[in-house]
C-alpha cells in the first residue's frame, strides 16, 4: 500500500480545489475512505453485540469463534467501557468523521492543513488508546475480539495516511521529519509485523493446537 505524495504541479489524479487547502491525491482520499467506512462498520457491529449482549447475558455474540477469538470475553470487561460506555461508541463517532473526511477528499475538496493536522492528532489519541486495548486483550482479558481487531488494523495506517498529509514534505521541514515521511510504510510494517509476534507469541498454547 502506498500514499502518493503531492507535487507542486497537480496532478491527474490530484483533485483541484480551493487554493488554501491542502493537495490530496485519489490513493490517499481513497484509503481514507476505505479506512473510515471498515472502522465504522466494526464499531457499529460491536454496538448492535453489545446491546444483544445487555438485552440477554446468555447471547453469544456472533464473533464469538473460539476461546483466543472471543468478543464475548472481551466485552463483559471493564476495558470494553473506559468511560462508563461502550468504546465503540467512541468508534461510530470517530470513524464517522473519517469516513466524511475521505467523501470530501475523494470528491476533489481541498480541506485545509489544519484540519488534517487535527484530524492527525485524533487518530494520533486514537492509536494510543488503541495500543492500551491491545495490551489489554493480550495480557489481562487474554482474549481477542475480531472486530477489535478490524479496528486496529486501519488505525495504525490511518494514522500514517493522515499525518502524511498534514506534513507533506516542505521547505522548512526537518531533516528527522522527512526521513519519517520516507520510510513511513517500512515503519508500519514493522509495526504491523511486531504485534502479529505479540499475538502469535501470547496465544501459541492454542495456536499450536491448530496445526
Amino acid at each position: 500500500m502506498t500514499v502518493d505524495t503531492p507535487s507542486a504541479a497537480p496532478a491527474a489524479d490530484s483533485p483541484v480545489g480551493a487554493p488554501s487547502g491542502l493537495p490530496v491525491g485519489r490513493p490517499t482520499a481513497l484509503w481514507v475512505l476505505i479506512a473510515g467506512v471498515l472502522g465504522l462498520a466494526a464499531a457499529i457491529a460491536l454496538t448492535i453485540e453489545k446491546v444483544a449482549l445487555l438485552i440477554d447475558p446468555d447471547y453469544v455474540p456472533t464473533c464469538s469463534l473460539n476461546p483466543v477469538l472471543s468478543c464475548g470475553s472481551v466485552m463483559v470487561t471493564p476495558q470494553a467501557s473506559v468511560f462508563g460506555f461502550p468504546n465503540s461508541l467512541i468508534g461510530v463517532v470517530s470513524f464517522t468523521v473519517v469516513t466524511v473526511t475521505g467523501v470530501l477528499a475523494l470528491a476533489g475538496i481541498r480541506l485545509p492543513r489544519w484540519y488534517w493536522g487535527g484530524l492527525a492528532t485524533g487518530t494520533l489519541f486514537g492509536t494510543v488508546f488503541v495500543h492500551w486495548l491491545i495490551f489489554q486483550s493480550l495480557y489481562r482479558i487474554e482474549a481477542l475480539c475480531p472486530y477489535c481487531m478490524v479496528v486496529w488494523a486501519v488505525t495504525i495506517p490511518l494514522l500514517v495516511v493522515t499525518a502524511s498529509v498534514a506534513l507533506q514534505p516542505a521547505g522548512h521541514t526537518s531533516p528527522v521529519a522527512r526521513a519519517l515521511y520516507q520510510w513511513r510504510w517500512s515503519l508500519t510494517a514493522l509495526w504491523f509485523t511486531a504485534l502479529f509476534l505479540l499475538i502469535l507469541v501470547q496465544f501459541w498454547s492454542y495456536w499450536s493446537t491448530l496445526v
